[in-house]
């Protein structure tokens, strides 16, 4: 397998000043720690990439001559096969009907043949008749892992060809609200696209790859059939129904999870870095539940790479996961650590010395986030211009654009939270030589934006309820005790930043210390009914209330005091690997060292799980089942 080269191979990026120790060598970046000790920038090939894996099909008379080759046209996929299958886009749900495969030779090439293998009895759609039809295709390499499915929309004159027009990805819905949704779509060449609402009209995008329309004008409450198209003969037809007025108090049902990065390597458990297995799963129960709305927080691809073209991979595979029901349900999400995009250098470890990526605008973490997925925009701009920013005329941290926002939906509200902004994984292992953020600590920005968003809410009469969600759990139960919010009790990890001399400061408050500061103002609005986290990979509800114990190791002069109860509604469980039941002080008896079962933590699984939350005007009741067996957890 021969790969791509990364970023910093031929380009001399700016170095943000947030950083400490970074600087160029002879057109390299390099991590310099001091006199005697130089790390150089880690390999940062992609092991696929999208152009590879699309395959860049050619029609001819008898189908398609597929080329998996890279971006530059030099690399190639070899030793794979690709399995292919008609679709019907007349069905609620459309899906491929697995049927037919073709290898993948020495050249990066396999031949898709339509006719006869795909003819007479097996032509369900009617192509023949039509001159048109979809074709879904799965690509696996020669280990036999999936790595990629696609679709492109063909038409049959004397030979077959290619509609630029076909909807590579999505659509997808987004920002649903009374009277308006954007509608998001890939579409294979640049085309114009358009959205047609029967009885409302038609939107346009204007000409390119990726599109994001706007549709307005749109009754409360009301169902709504609409069509997507780009400018050849791929049409494709769904339905939504648009949000409540804002306090009306109309019975709902939301659906929020977690952590769908790969399970174990096998089939589809693990479609290059996404556990597609049980994300359709997912999607197929909460379709049945018919809920207004899904929550994802986080950890939704296995990430951590230094190579973007990977990671944007991922991203299109998790989305892919979520079609086609996400063509009628919108989703929101939000960023874990898996979503990870580094930087990385050698210093004789595994997976280097790694801090989040630059240039902010374009290769962060947060940049790559933001391109793939479509979240409110109501969220704060980044952490410059705080007190700790080294030069407040430089961009010295990445955007909080679409990582950190709030939406309404009736008479709730949920806050998304960013607990791995800024993220690099070297600071938490306690080493702080460049400077980042550790996983699961809220910076300054951050926590301000949260205070003035929670007063405002509060002082909305329409909401009843208020849900805040980060990925990192406030009280973590099983798997990540030693660090989340936690840290094994410890208070000693907190950001570290580069001043303006270049040294690098450790942030004044531990993460502890954040935490206190962080539960208290939650506590302080009278809506917040439940924080709903991740990154632990199983089910927990726990009832933070009066008397729980909250420290370890590390006791501050004035303890917190818990002076309402607040759930933390835990569900890492969409198809990562699982994780135990820890002994953590809110879920045992510190006093005399024995388990205090049920006290606090009134609940602990390891199955899969989808949490639904059924609002009835000022009525909330929790659901939880397992996707896979159907069984009902709570």
């Amino acid at each position: 397998m021969v790969f791509c080269s990364g970023l910093f191979a031929n380009t001399l990026e700016f170095i943000p000043s947030s950083y400490a120790n970074l600087e160029y060598q002879n057109s390299k970046l390099v991590a310099k720690i001091d006199a005697t000790t130089t790390y150089p920038l880690m390999d940062e090939r992609a092991k696929y990439t999208l152009n590879m894996v699309r395959g860049n099909p050619k029609g001819n008379r008898a189908g398609f001559l597929f080329t998996f080759v890279d971006d530059k046209g030099k690399a190639q996929f070899t030793g794979g096969r690709i399995f292919y299958a008609l679709a019907d886009i007349r069905e609620k749900y459309p899906r491929a009907k697995w049927k037919r495969e073709a290898f993948i030779n020495k050249d990066g090439q396999a031949h898709v043949k339509i006719l006869k293998r795909l003819q007479g009895r097996y032509d369900f759609i009617e192509w023949e008749k039509k001159g048109k039809g979809l074709l879904f295709y799965r690509v696996t390499d020669s280990q036999g892992n999936i790595v990629y499915e696609g679709k492109l929309f063909f038409k049959k004159a004397e030979q077959f060809s290619v509609d630029m027009g076909t909807i590579i990805e999505g659509p997808f819905l987004n920002n649903m609200s009374e009277n308006s949704v954007i509608v998001s779509f890939e579409t294979l060449g640049r085309q114009k696209g358009v959205v047609e609402v029967e009885g409302i009209g038609k939107f346009y995008s204007k000409k390119g790859t990726d599109h994001e329309i706007n549709v307005t004008g749109l009754l409360s409450n009301t169902q709504y059939r609409y069509s997507v198209q780009a400018e050849g003969e791929h049409q494709e037809s769904y339905a939504f129904k648009t949000a409540p007025k804002a306090g009306s108090r109309k019975a709902f049902t939301f659906a929020f999870t977690s952590d769908s990065r790969s399970g174990i390597s096998s089939g589809e458990r693990d479609i290059a870095g996404v556990n597609a297995y049980m994300m359709r799963r997912i999607m197929a129960l909460i379709a049945v539940k018919e809920v207004a709305f899904l929550h994802f927080t986080g950890d939704m691809i296995d990430g951590y790479h230094n190579a973007p073209q990977r990671e944007a991979l991922e991203y299109v595979n998790w989305k892919r996961s979520t079609l086609p029901f996400a063509s009628r349900i919108p989703i929101y999400t939000s960023m874990g650590n898996h979503e990870a995009l580094v930087v990385a250098f050698e210093n004789g470890t595994k997976r280097g010395l790694r801090i989040d990526r630059f240039p902010y605008k374009t290769e962060s973490a947060e940049a790559l986030f933001s391109n793939a997925f479509v979240n409110p925009l109501n969220g704060p701009i980044s952490e410059d211009g705080a007190v700790y920013d080294p030069n407040p005329n430089r961009i010295d941290f990445p955007s909080y654009k679409e990582n950190v926002y709030y939406y309404i939906y009736d008479n709730i509200a949920l806050i998304s939270l960013n607990s791995n902004y800024w993220y690099a994984p070297s600071v938490g292992k306690g080493k702080n030589l460049l400077g980042g953020n550790p996983h699961g600590y809220l910076m300054d920005n951050q926590m301000k934006w949260l205070k003035k968003t929670l007063k405002k809410l509060d002082n909305d009469t329409n909401i009843d309820f208020i849900f805040v969600t980060q990925h990192t759990p406030v009280f973590p139960n099983g798997g990540h005790v030693k660090d989340d919010m936690f840290y094994g009790g410890k208070n000693k990890t907190r950001p570290y930043i580069a001043d303006k001399d270049g040294k690098l400061q450790p942030h004044k408050k531990g993460i502890i210390e954040r935490r206190d500061e962080y539960w208290k103002m939650l506590m302080e609005s009278q809506k917040v009914v439940a924080v709903l986290t991740g990154d632990e990979h199983n089910y927990a509800r726990l009832e933070v209330k009066k008397g729980m114990p909250l420290y370890g190791e590390y006791r501050p002069k004035n303890p917190l005091e818990i002076t309402r109860t607040i759930y933390q509604i835990h569900n890492g469980a969409a198809g990562a690997p699982y994780y135990a039941k820890e002994d953590a002080p809110w879920n045992m008896d510190v006093q005399r060292g024995e388990k205090a079962e049920g006290e606090y933590l009134k609940a602990f699984s390891t199955e899969n799980a989808v949490v639904f939350f059924h609002i009835d005007g000022k009525k909330l009741e929790l659901e939880v089942i397992n996707p896979d067996t159907l069984d009902r957890i709570e």
